[in-house]
């Protein structure tokens, strides 16, 4: 029975969520398995994956072939590289301290790398909200400089026209004082 390591699909339309399982190669593609072995998301930047490192080491010392997408994902979490290392520690070509120590030392690597991925997402993202809001800002000055004009014209009007009435009261109110005289 050929088994291979593979990619399960689940989730909805256009949301795909993916198992890593262990399955015999003449089940369907999301039928029967043998071993889940984690889980996939390439929804989120950069994609989620959560993997048993030994369980797939394992998998791969008893002959389980991994399918092109498989072997992208085992090889990004390190499982390959265990399974290269626990072959030279079988040959004694190095020691199971020596295979620890450089898998961890990769492990710390990786790590960071991904860390800094994650880092400079977030700055660019920080940058872009920062730069919408000036924009945003720069908008609402200009809708506010574009209202005052109108409101300071309008204010002047009234101003003219309390004035004007004012001297027309006033002038209203001289004159017949000026025709009593006469």
């Amino acid at each position: 029975m050929p088994v291979k390591i593979r990619l399960q699909r689940h989730g909805k339309k256009g949301k795909p969520f993916y198992w890593i399982v262990a399955a015999d190669a003449r089940s369907k593609r999301d039928g029967k398995y043998l071993e889940k072995l984690g889980t996939y998301n390439p929804n989120t930047n950069p994609a989620s994956i959560d993997l048993n490192v030994d369980g797939a080491v394992t998998w791969l010392q008893n002959g389980a072939q991994p399918t092109d997408t498989a072997k992208a994902i085992l090889s990004y979490k390190g499982a390959l590289l265990k399974n290269h290392l626990v072959g030279g520690v079988r040959k004694g070509a190095l020691t199971e301290e020596q295979a620890e120590a450089k898998f961890n030392a990769w492990l710390d690597e990786k790590a960071g790398k991904v860390g800094a991925k994650t880092d400079g997402l977030a700055k660019a993202q920080a940058e872009a909200k920062a730069k919408a809001l000036e924009a945003e800002k720069a908008a609402n000055e200009a809708r506010i400089a574009a209202a005052v004009p109108v409101a300071e014209e309008v204010a002047e009007e009234e101003v003219e026209a309390v004035v004007e009435e004012t001297a027309e009261a006033t002038t209203e109110e001289a004159a017949p004082e000026v025709k009593e005289e006469e």
